[in-house]
């Protein structure tokens, strides 16, 4: 039989003791203190039943640096489990984000969808983390080696750095377990879908195990216009578990040649009718694609990580983790518009009374190659211990980054290039395959940047008494990023300008909290934080942003955790309040030199998350947000952007946003579910309603699953079983649909 209990070991130096002697670790000690021992620990983990794969509730996170329980957290944090992602059938992590409340999505114009949080930007896409360090890459992320994903809302800053206005995104990636589990998947679905995925973890050692992962996704059609093809491979070793000094390598591989929807054009209701909102095509389904059949956003990942924890005893733990991570994407896609009023049937401006089959689109080019290689260090201590007569949760780190883009883009028959002519098509016969040759693009660097960056952070949750807690933490981040533009010659071969922009940013970024926990099954909290973004949120600096400070912005947050009294059910409250202090403008006074940070905006509202098992057969979660102020309180008065008056209720912030979800075990072999997603009425980012305006929208999605045997069980979802159109990620000149009707069975083997 195979004894978990690790054997003796020398002390190892930490890994991370040279990093952090930079950081504010010396003040997990005190002269009073007894020297740490070094040897063995044995550290109690659910290695054997990991909350997350088996329940919709989590009861920890890594998210706030160090694992923590939730309830210790002065903030609201919303965990979406791989039950709930292997339940709904979450392939991607924007669909896992979707069934989060408060998240929209921003179809941006090179493709990138920017997520937003309480109505404001997670810094394009820059707010999303792996494992705890930055992500910053454009890349479709999938699920297949999630444990889970973590959205932390509101200020943060002080643990993460630059960004994190509405929150922060953690995705956890499944580690090596002590236990001997094979799983395999099989799913099948609409539009030619199908879906492989392996899971293999073996214990190699009485303290060492491995873990494999692999993934294989082939679709003619998302659902929402784009076609799928992706594979992807990540494996991990882990030695050491459990003991004194554990250590973990892994590598993660991701190649995505997917179709790219990028989407329709706004529609008036009738030409005479000037006051009415553009809004959607009604009338198209869900699945409809006039894009390029070669159209396409393929793009790949490779992250190799090394970690490293050592603990120190009495719950204490230094972990270091390195990353090296290099990113590739080639898009070729294209804008759809309506043609010309010449082009038109009956030679009219396109509106919803003479939309029809005939109506004649065109398709434009979007074209970006983008490289990206970053290195990652960071380095944090977890120390508990007694002092002043009170107790100390102290975390204390200190982080590096290197970042690197390099921008390639097509250049058109001005600038001495291939000039990509598409045909136009017609409404009445989307997917018809039309394609164009890309092959001989000539290609040229439009841009790129070196960042470089390092931060520091302490902060200390202190019991000052049996039922209450202070957390105080402090962040200081120097940045130093070099951006180059190069001009576009008017003809081949033609002269390259250069021009080069720099800026160095040093901030200081606070969260306070308050803690009351009158007992085991209740914890409310009211806390205070900070976090700023810099000028060119990607460092894509320009003349006028390279001049400029950061943005600033803070969050207050009065919320509460509460379990029932069998910990099975917990339901989180939530009231915030975030603005943002300054926001660019362009003003009149400095138009020619640089932006103003003149403006300012907040949003206000109410937040309930519900999750766990009412009783031991019927598992609920929901997350809903009610945002009832979102408005601009000043901005320039020759704003950059279309609308964002005074006033002015800023887009992507719905009223009303959330998902249910619940399931009910009927027998032993019976298992069924349902849910909803909704979002009320909103506008794109940057105008005003009702100049644009998408409607609000509710899916339902149903599951049954059969287990056939203790080791086999076959499932199969129906999502937006309405066929439901609803425009998901809205831009300006254009929304993508969500996905329409799918039907999906599948089937899981253990072994």
């Amino acid at each position: 039989m195979h004894d978990p209990r690790p054997k003796s070991e020398p002390a190892l130096l930490p890994l991370g003791a040279l990093m952090l002697a930079a950081s504010a670790g010396a003040l997990a000690q005190t002269p009073s203190a007894p020297a740490p021992t070094l040897g063995t620990v044995i550290v109690r983990e659910k290695v054997e039943a990991p909350e997350g794969k088996e329940a919709l509730r989590a009861t920890t996170t890594t998210i706030g640096k160090g694992n923590q329980q939730l309830r210790d957290i002065p903030q609201s944090i919303t965990v979406v489990t791989e039950k709930l992602m292997d339940d709904r059938n979450l392939d991607t992590v924007k669909e896992a984000l979707r069934n989060t409340a408060g998240i929209t999505f921003l179809a941006a114009e090179g493709g990138e969808e920017d997520i937003r949080l309480r109505g404001f930007s997670l810094a394009g896409t820059g707010d999303i983390f792996l494992d705890g360090q930055r992500d910053p890459a454009f890349y479709d992320r999938d699920t297949f080696n999630q444990d889970r994903i973590e959205v932390l809302r509101g200020s943060a800053s002080m643990l993460f750095g630059r960004g994190s206005t509405g929150g922060a995104v953690n995705q956890v990636s499944k580690v090596p377990r002590l236990v001997d589990e094979k799983e395999a998947g099989l799913t099948l679905g609409s539009h030619g879908y199908r879906r492989i995925t392996g899971d293999l973890n073996l214990v190699t050692g009485e303290n060492a195990a491995v873990r494999i992962n692999a993934m294989h996704t082939k679709a003619d059609n998302n659902g929402a216009g784009s076609s799928i093809d992706k594979t992807g491979l990540a494996g991990a070793f882990r030695w050491g578990i459990g003991t004194a000094n554990e250590f973990m390598a892994s590598l993660y591989w991701l190649d995505n040649n997917n179709g790219m929807n990028y989407g329709m054009p706004w529609i008036k209701p009738s030409a005479s009718d000037t006051t009415a909102s553009n809004t959607i095509i009604g009338s198209l389904k869900p699945t409809a694609y006039f894009g390029m059949a070669s159209d396409a956003n393929a793009g790949s990942a490779k992250i190799a990580t090394f970690s490293h924890i050592h603990r120190f005893g009495s719950g204490s733990e230094l972990k270091t983790q390195v990353r090296k991570g290099a990113f590739e994407r080639d898009q070729r896609a294209g804008t759809v518009r309506f043609a010309a009023a010449s082009l038109q049937p009956g030679g009219a401006a396109v509106d919803l009374s003479n939309f029809g089959p005939g109506t004649v689109l065109t398709r434009g080019t979007q074209l970006k190659i983008q490289d990206v290689d970053t290195l990652h260090a960071q380095s944090d201590l977890s120390a508990k211990f007694d002092a002043l007569g009170v107790r100390h949760e102290l975390t204390t780190g200190i982080d590096f980054a290197r970042e690197e883009k390099t921008v390639h883009a097509a250049r058109n028959a001005a600038q001495g290039g291939v000039n990509l002519v598409k045909p136009t098509t017609t409404a009445g016969t989307p997917d018809d395959g039309a394609s164009i040759d890309e092959g001989s693009r000539v290609l040229r660097v439009g841009n790129q940047f070196v960042a470089k960056a390092w931060g520091v952070y302490v902060q200390d949750l202190v019991q000052i008494a049996p039922t209450w807690k202070l957390l105080a933490g402090l962040r200081y981040d120097s940045l130093d990023g070099a951006y180059d533009s190069f001009a576009i010659p008017t003809a081949a071969p033609g002269p390259v300008t250069t021009t080069s922009y720099r800026q160095k940013i040093s901030e200081v970024s606070k969260r306070l909290g308050v803690l009351w926990q009158p007992d085991a099954l209740r914890s409310f909290h009211f806390s205070y934080g900070t976090s700023f973004n810099t000028s060119g949120d990607t460092y894509s600096y320009n003349a006028l942003s390279a001049n400029t400070p950061p943005e600033q912005s803070q969050n207050l947050e009065l919320g509460a955790k509460i379990d029932t009294a069998d910990r099975r059910f917990t339901t989180r409250f939530a009231i915030f309040h975030a603005t943002k202090k300054n926001e660019r403008n362009t003003d009149p006074d400095t138009a020619a030199t640089r932006l103003l940070l003149s403006g300012k905006r907040h949003t206000a509202g109410f937040e309930v998350d519900v999750v766990g098992r009412l009783n031991p057969k019927w598992e609920v979660y929901g997350s809903y947000m009610w945002m009832p102020i979102a408005r601009v309180d000043e901005a320039a008065s020759t704003a950059t952007t279309v609308g964002n008056r005074v006033g002015d209720r800023p887009g992507l912030s719905p009223r009303h946003s959330g998902t249910v979800w619940t399931t009910y075990q009927l027998t032993p072999q019976w298992r069924v579910g349902g849910g909803l997603n909704f979002r009320s009425r909103q506008s794109p980012a940057d105008v005003t309603a009702p100049a644009w305006e998408a409607p609000s929208f509710v899916t339902a999605d149903l599951m049954a699953e059969y287990l056939v045997t203790q080791n086999i069980t076959i499932k199969a979802n129906i999502s937006n079983i309405a066929d439901k159109l609803y425009a998901e990620s809205l831009y300006r000149g254009h929304y993508i649909p969500g996905a329409g009707r799918m039907v999906q069975v599948g089937l899981t083997a253990k072994f």
